[in-house]
């Protein structure tokens, strides 16, 4: 196995394609992770945590649009994981940059 802090962190930002295209930022780290998690150092781990991240933030955004038909609360809520959504992938980029180990809160644990 390779150490490629690099693609580590393009993984991480790889989430964002979400503001360009919409989709992209669930399925690019998901290629990226099936295809690359035995030939990398550490990509399962990132990838699992990344994607139960994303299958998170799609649960809770989905418990949101029914809240905003009834409440009104779902709109604030959806607010809140659109910027989680921008902030905890640069964070983790960055740490993993730095060799630390990524953490992102509000993931349920799907993927083990």
């Amino acid at each position: 196995m390779k150490d490629n802090r690099q693609l580590l962190v393009m993984t991480h930002l790889s989430q964002l394609l979400d503001l360009i295209m919409g989709f992209g930022g669930f399925i690019v780290p998901l290629v990226m992770w099936l295809s690359q998690r035995e030939k990398i150092y550490e990509m399962d781990s990132h990838g699992k945590a990344i994607m139960n991240f994303q299958i998170s933030m799609f649960i809770y955004a989905a418990i949101c649009i029914p809240l905003t038909l009834i409440f009104g609360l779902g709109l604030l809520g959806l607010a809140v994981i659109g910027v989680l959504c921008v902030v905890f992938p640069i964070i983790n980029a960055v740490k993993v940059n730095k060799g630390e180990e990524p953490s992102y809160p509000l993931a349920i644990e799907i993927i083990k």
